[in-house]
């Protein structure tokens, strides 16, 4: 066998084991809300979560996976830019060179830049299943990033490092659970004061639960629209229709959204007239049931949401790194603008379904009760806050973390019940092992990458 064959087949094994320990481990973050407000079984969470990650992984994910594929090690920083450069200039070799196809031997730069983004995935992924093995709550996009900045600055040096990106993704890491806090606290004081505060919440529910609907039917409707039927069709866009591609692409997707969210606006009130009209004369204990009961429906389809946006920023953590060995093995270095292939996506898409189906339900029974106790309604809240802060940032190729994201919107929750809903100690626990991934799992790879390139010569 080929040895650059063997450079793929490796790296393809450990995206697969990145992608499982992400299923088995950051699947809580999407249907905790469903599963801790009993509005879905563990079993039907389980099933519900591994479709809606696997869309979200194949339509939108190669966006993201761009971002840590070639937007942390810069190509050009280590001279692989081949195809743009007119040849690799770290090593003296012709364009012809390094544009042949696997068969033919790649350039030690190109081979370096290989082995260290494999060393990146083991990195991660042995991080990332030591933690979960202490309980330890830790985020699988920063042990990535971490890794990947690890190696490279051994590999290469600082300065190969895209430091200005590096600053974007940090930034991220703080703004997406600060934005999901307070996109949670508003939405939930929203439906305090409209809905649940009322002294009659049914009457209340049928004339302002819509309105709810109808943000969740946009965003929803949006998300897939805007990225995700672009990515399936990412080698066919001339023949994609004019709204998809042309310059009102943008207009036309936000119309068919409107649309579907004033259809689903109208069957929410259908949906609420029907069940809970005249029912404003039972007692407010009761008419809170019926309303958190009418919600339940909605939490399932904002978790389903929030599992769409994990599988869609979540992937490129164990493909991104494969992406960029695939590109290297075929091509002898990393081009500026190509397509990340249909099976790389599959691949990680096919793993984190396989990794939540083996014992994601253990971490989804407790995620979604730890924080903060959660109700449909809190659910909701919080589910869509996450989602709309996700999706945003996927859109921007901003690899955040979805469970300091979906945290960050918990969090805003149970404060808007007051800080004595919240628990601090599990809080305390997410912050520190944020603080201490990165670092951590930059050294890991950066260790295995000198001992990898020590073996291999």
């Amino acid at each position: 066998m080929d040895g650059t064959w063997l450079l793929l087949i490796v790296p393809a094994l450990l995206g697969f084991y990145m992608a499982w320990n992400i299923g088995a481990n950051d699947v809580a973050n999407s249907m905790a809300a469903a599963v801790g407000s009993r509005s879905l079984t563990v079993r039907n969470a389980v099933i519900a979560a591994a479709i809606c990650e696997f869309l979200g992984a194949v339509l939108v994910g190669a966006h993201v996976t761009d971002t840590i594929r070639k937007g942390i090690v810069r190509p050009t920083a280590v001279g692989i830019a081949a195809q743009e450069a007119g040849g690799d200039q770290a090593d003296g070799e012709p364009a012809a060179a390094i544009q042949t196809a696997a068969a033919k031997r790649l350039s030690p730069t190109a081979f370096r830049l290989a082995v260290g983004m494999s060393c990146s995935l083991l990195a991660a992924a042995i991080w990332l299943h030591l933690a979960s093995s202490f309980g330890m709550p830790v985020s699988t996009t920063h042990s990535i990033v971490g890794a990947v900045t690890g190696f490279g600055i051994v590999a290469f040096g600082f300065g190969a490092i895209n430091w200005p990106k590096m600053a974007e993704i940090v930034a991220s890491w703080f703004i997406s659970p600060i934005l999901g806090c307070l996109i949670a606290f508003l939405l939930f004081k929203l439906i305090l004061a409209t809905v649940l505060g009322r002294q009659a919440p049914t009457r209340a529910a049928i004339r302002y639960a819509p309105f709810l609907v109808f943000l969740v039917g946009f965003v929803m409707a949006l998300s897939i629209l805007w990225k995700g039927l672009k990515h399936v069709f990412q080698r066919q866009q001339e023949s994609l229709p004019e709204w998809m591609t042309g310059e009102n692409s943008d207009t036309a997707a936000i119309g068919i959204s409107v649309v579907f969210a004033a259809l689903s606006f109208v069957a929410a009130y259908a949906f609420l007239r029907r069940n809970l009209a005249g029912r404003s004369a039972e007692p407010l204990g009761d008419q809170l049931e019926m309303v958190e009961r009418m919600f339940a429906p909605l939490v399932v389809v904002t978790s389903c949401c929030v599992a769409f946006s994990h599988g869609a920023n979540d992937v490129a953590n164990s493909i991104g790194p494969l992406a960029a060995v695939v590109d290297i093995v075929s091509t002898g270095g990393m081009k500026s603008s190509v397509p990340v292939p249909l099976w790389v996506l599959t691949l990680g898409g096919i793993g984190i379904v396989i990794g939540l189906s083996t014992y994601g339900y253990r971490v989804m029974t407790t995620v979604g009760e730890k924080i903060t106790q959660l109700t449909p309604s809190r659910g909701i809240a919080a589910n869509t806050a996450a989602t709309i802060v996700v999706l945003a940032c996927s859109r921007m190729g901003l690899p955040v973390s979805t469970t300091h994201t979906l945290v960050g919107a918990i969090l805003g929750v149970g404060l808007a019940r007051g800080l004595a809903s919240v628990d601090r100690s599990v809080t305390r626990d997410i912050f520190g092992g944020w603080l201490i991934t990165v670092p951590i799992a930059a050294i890991m790879s950066a260790v295995l990458y000198a001992i990898a390139i020590t073996v291999l010569g």
